[in-house]
């Protein structure tokens, strides 16, 4: 394949500020490119390949998705990073690295929050009750132990699995997946690790949004994506395995490319990044609040042991 070498950069004179973007519960979910040459055109992400040029605003998406063959200049990078969007770098077998982006939300109180909750364990139990309740509406889960509400979720992802298979004529062995190798499974295996992997990403883009960290999980833990995975829990009924059963009933052919079709189709019709941001102040806050819930501040303070906090950029203290 013939490709461009060295495509003409043109940047932007002034770095767009955080609070002029487009929010990430109004952005498209995730854009997938492969075989292409990724760079910058002043505020949009340009791919050339032998198909053609295709320009996009870097702050209309949450998530790029770089599948095989994809080169991009230090020039793209730096405008997705400034524009909030996490961009991961895609395998055939639906591995991915992850390289993040700064939040859009100025403030870092989400972020205390989930920490401190995180890091007790009557207060951790409480939020990962509250991400079962939402899976169970009209269930008293409040003295479920982690072990009921596990086996709870098992019996509904089991019946879930079967429903579909059913639905769609796809014939269903159990969940097989071996990361190391992702082409051993079947279809419907293939087609469901492909479906979480992009839903994975568009979660990391909402939760690095409102500035929460990835990896303070309270059902998963020990990852880097532990409250990623928290998170895309909530939305794998409606959305993943859906679409990777209506995927595999249309064959092997072309899979990978289906799977990213329908999983985007269902992420907009289920306003995924809308309700992800809501759900992520639910779990920690209790209640739903927006990206407009905090007041839009860029200022440093200091802590202080006794007040909370005082001003930041004072000279404390007596002259000597």
């Amino acid at each position: 394949m013939t490709m461009k070498q060295n495509a003409p950069e043109r940047l932007s004179a002034d770095r767009v500020p955080l609070s002029a973007l487009q929010p990430i519960s109004k952005r498209a979910s995730f854009v997938y490119m492969e075989r292409c040459l990724v760079h910058r055109d002043s505020n949009a992400i340009v791919s050339m390949s032998e198909l053609g040029t295709v320009h996009l605003p870097a702050a209309s998406f949450g998530t790029l998705l770089l599948g095989p063959g994809t080169r991009i200049t230090h020039q793209a990078m730096n405008l997705l990073s400034e524009s909030g969007v996490v961009t991961c770098w895609v395998g055939e077998g639906a591995v991915r690295l992850y390289a993040s982006a700064p939040s859009l939300s100025k403030s870092t109180k989400l972020l205390q929050e989930q920490a401190r909750l995180v890091s007790n364990r009557l207060s951790r139990l409480t939020v990962a009750r509250r991400m079962y309740g939402m899976r169970f509406p009209g269930e008293d889960v409040s003295k479920a132990t982690m072990q009921q509400l596990r086996g709870m979720e098992g019996a509904r992802i089991r019946k879930e699995y079967r429903e579909q298979a059913a639905r769609t004529g796809v014939e269903w062995k159990g969940r097989h997946y071996d990361p190391s190798n992702w082409s051993s499974g079947d279809t419907v295996n293939r087609a469901l690790s492909t479906a979480n992997s992009c839903l994975y990403g568009v979660i990391h883009s909402v939760v690095a949004a409102v500035g929460c960290s990835p990896g303070l999980g309270f059902v998963h833990t020990g990852h880097a994506l532990a409250f990623v995975h928290d998170i895309a829990d909530l939305y794998k009924v409606e959305v993943t395995i859906p679409a990777a059963f209506e995927s595999a009933s249309d064959g092997d052919s072309d899979l990978s490319s289906r799977v990213r079709r329908d999983v985007r189709e269902h992420v907009h019709q289920g306003r995924i990044l809308e309700r992800a941001v809501d759900d992520i102040h639910f779990v920690l806050r209790g209640h739903k609040g927006g990206e407009q819930d905090e007041p839009d501040r860029d200022e440093v303070v200091l802590w202080d042991d006794e007040g909370g906090s005082v001003q930041a950029g004072v000279a404390y203290g007596d002259e000597t």
